[in-house]
């Protein structure tokens, strides 16, 4: 058992560090790892929603050294069974079982709760998590819509908790060194920033309502959203499509590439937000879009982009996912994986930072486990430490609202104007009514 943790643990720090042209930053050695990973405090930790990504997060939690997962919540009985099987050679505590998460935050051995539910309860689950007295650990988006959000950050002040999303890039070591490529002003002053996600996804069909199967607790599952009844095409994956659960394919992979661009290019509420696509290449009962281009501009005279094409495949930069930042001087790329390249203005390669550890971007549950480590171990110096986080919630936030006021542009059919002091939407009242959502009575988020 020991042994499967220190073997990974050897290839998180190998893999890591085993680049080209430039290595790693000097405070990403092996040493530094290892000394993150020695403390003997040992965290305790939930995992709530596992039947996909979640059972992903549990196996690279479980495997870190002084770390032990507890509890596996889900409203799927199969995929706490599943979960259990999935770390059994990664852990030797046997964790117990609970459909109901609540009865997990009772708990007082729990130190930290990690989230990796359907969008709607990303935030209200974070927040039930931190009033227990729990750290909390939650992928991206941290919240359904921007309200959320916000209640989020003051909640994380109030309860004086860790809370960490999960845009894991924040972590990666070269990733890292490219942004900071940029802030030392290699290229020039950046002025224009462009991301993408494309993949080949397949249609969802007509739903029908159907019985709700014994191994689901549907009242659970929709929790703080309004009720609505069980369809036959929504389990486990394409509520991300639907606005009443999901938030498209903007904050399921669009996070992540906002989040670079805004990070490099050292901006935080826009001035203005466009967003134009649809649902195009099928008919069915997809309701976000499936081809989407939204534009973001700040005061400070930069604009970003960000495309993403769930139905057409075809890469941009030989890369299914990344963003280009273009400056004076030249530019520089981060793909999918750990790297990244600088060119100067006539494209030609001036640097290329490479890394050994191979990403999948489009692998839905577990497209980078060795990298996202990092992340993880980042979240447990913050707690044992008081490391600053690399993506706390107040930062994580910032990059989920700039794709939800894409999604508000989108569904109001034209630009916003935004107020630069704190990305709220100015003299819109349709689109300000959607800064928020109606909450089934009882599950309403209160501080």
């Amino acid at each position: 058992m020991e042994n499967t943790r220190r073997d990974f643990v050897k290839k998180v720090v190998v893999g890591a560090t085993a680049v080209s042209a430039g290595g790693v930053l000097p405070g990403f050695t092996a040493r530094s790892y290892g000394r993150i990973m020695g403390s003997n405090e040992k965290i305790v930790v939930s995992m709530m929603g596992v039947n996909s990504r979640g059972k992903a997060l549990a196996r690279n939690f479980s495997v870190q050294e002084n770390c032990e997962i507890a509890h596996i919540c889900d409203v799927d009985s199969r995929a706490i069974v599943a979960c259990k099987e999935a770390i059994k050679d990664r852990q030797q505590r046997v964790p117990e079982g609970y459909r109901d998460f609540r009865k997990s935050l009772e708990s007082k051995d729990i130190d930290v709760m990690v989230i990796a539910a359907p969008d709607h309860w990303h935030a209200p689950a974070s927040l039930l998590a931190m009033q227990a007295g729990k750290h909390v650990y939650v992928e991206k988006p941290c919240c359904h819509n921007p309200a959320e959000g916000e209640i989020l950050v003051q909640a994380a002040k109030k309860y004086a908790k860790v809370i960490q999303m999960g845009n894991q890039r924040r972590s990666w070591p070269n990733v890292v060194k490219g942004i900071e490529e940029i802030k030392a002003g290699t290229i020039g002053k950046v002025y224009f920033g462009k991301g993408w996600y494309t993949n080949n996804r397949g249609p969802i069909g007509k739903g029908t309502v159907v019985d709700v199967p014994d191994w689901l607790d549907w009242d659970l599952w929709q929790g703080p959203a309004p009720r609505r009844e069980f369809k036959s095409n929504l389990l486990h994956y394409n509520w991300h499509w639907f606005w009443h659960w999901g938030t498209g394919e903007a904050l399921n992979n669009g996070t992540h590439m906002i989040d670079l661009l805004r990070w490099g290019m050292d901006v935080d509420f826009p001035i203005r937000v466009s967003s134009n696509g649809g649902r195009y290449r099928y008919n069915d009962d997809w309701e976000t879009p499936d081809t989407q281009v939204i534009n973001l501009d700040f005061a400070k005279g930069v604009t970003m982009s960000w495309e993403g094409r769930s139905c057409n495949g075809k890469q941009v930069e030989g890369s299914s996912v990344g963003v280009v930042f273009y400056g004076e001087k030249g530019s520089i790329l981060i793909p999918s994986g750990n790297s990244f390249t600088l060119f100067d203005l006539q494209g030609k390669v001036v640097k290329e930072v490479k890394d050994e550890l191979k990403v999948d971007p489009r692998d839905l549950s577990n497209p980078s486990e060795r990298v996202d480590a990092l992340h993880i171990l980042n979240l447990f110096d913050a707690i044992r430490k008081g490391t600053p986080l690399n993506s706390g919630v107040e930062s994580g936030f910032k990059s989920t609202l700039l794709v939800q006021l894409g999604n508000i542009a989108q569904r109001v059919g034209r630009t916003l104007n935004i107020d630069p002091q704190n990305g709220h939407i100015l003299k819109d009242h349709e689109a300000a009514r959607l800064w928020s959502r109606k909450y089934e009575k009882g599950w309403e988020m209160k501080l």
